[in-house]
């Protein structure tokens, strides 16, 4: 157990080491382990902030990542929204009148363009699904349902 305990911080110390090299006024790097990530109030979503702040004016990175079951209903944002689906299947829709049944998959590997002002709706279906999301600030960002 001594060895093994030895050997992992070992390897730790390298990943560390792996990167003391790079100037950190010119390069950042955050590992997955490092991203930090805070749940919604009712569970539904977790929300982690890459750069910028979505709810104050200029440019925003987040990550969401959405449980199964849950989704947003139809709402629209003051801004275009560029999001990347990282992993799992997104599922949206367009229009102001809810409805599963049309949404459409959008596999992870796909780019989705939010326009301003136009409504739509998302979400996750029997997967998890995590997307980044990048745009101008301030963005309204609606609290996700469970579907």
């Amino acid at each position: 157990m001594a060895v093994l305990l030895s050997e992992l911080a070992f390897l730790c110390g390298a990943a560390n080491d792996l990167y003391a090299s790079l100037d950190p006024k010119a390069i950042t790097i955050t590992l997955p382990k490092d991203i930090k990530w805070v749940d919604s109030t009712n569970g539904l979503t977790s929300t982690a902030v890459l750069a910028g702040d979505p709810n104050k004016e200029g440019y925003y990175v987040i990550l969401m990542k959405w449980r199964p079951g849950s989704g947003s209903r139809p709402h629209a944002h003051p801004h275009d929204r560029f999001v990347n689906v990282i992993s799992g299947t997104w599922w949206v829709g367009t229009g102001k009148d809810y409805n599963k049944e049309t949404m459409k998959p959008v596999p992870a590997g796909s780019f989705v363009v939010h326009a301003a002002n136009e409504i739509h709706y998302d979400g996750a279906r029997d997967e998890e699904v995590i997307v980044q999301i990048s745009g101008m600030g301030p963005q309204n960002f609606p609290r996700p349902q469970a579907k």
